[in-house]
């Protein structure tokens, strides 16, 4: 099965889904923020290994700890998601957090403050001058 096949992507999806709901509604470890997603999954081809890019909402003490919760409770996460997911194999789940949100809100801040420091002049370089 290639990376990139319709099967792979499938699977990709419903492992998502169900380690969402996993995290969401049966993980009881306090290290876990409320506010963890799930923001993207990879699985490879042949079902041995899931990365599980998780995106925390908080600040960087407090995913790192999320980071660990999860980690520590691998073993019945993986359990559940056995239960959940029918597939030949159960992944071995790595956990990874994913900072891409954070550093998107971070640019996002970084852009405004450089536009509402510029001049008008310079914003409107379309227009033409009138000599």
């Amino acid at each position: 099965m290639r990376k990139n096949s319709v099967k792979n992507i499938r699977i990709n999806g419903e492992v998502q889904k169900a380690l969402s709901e996993i995290i969401r509604s049966e993980l009881k470890d306090p290290r876990v923020h409320p506010m963890t997603s799930v923001v993207q999954v990879s699985v490879t081809p042949d079902l041995k290994i899931c990365k599980a890019y998780i995106s925390v909402l908080a600040d960087e003490e407090q995913a790192k700890d999320t980071i660990r919760g999860l980690k520590s409770a691998e073993g019945f996460i993986r359990t559940q998601l056995a239960k959940k997911v029918n597939l030949r194999n159960t992944p071995q789940i790595f956990f990874v957090l994913d900072q891409s949100i954070e550093y998107g809100v971070r640019m996002s801040k970084l852009i405004d403050e450089v536009t509402k420091n510029m001049p008008e002049e310079q914003e409107d370089d379309g227009t033409e001058s009138e000599n």
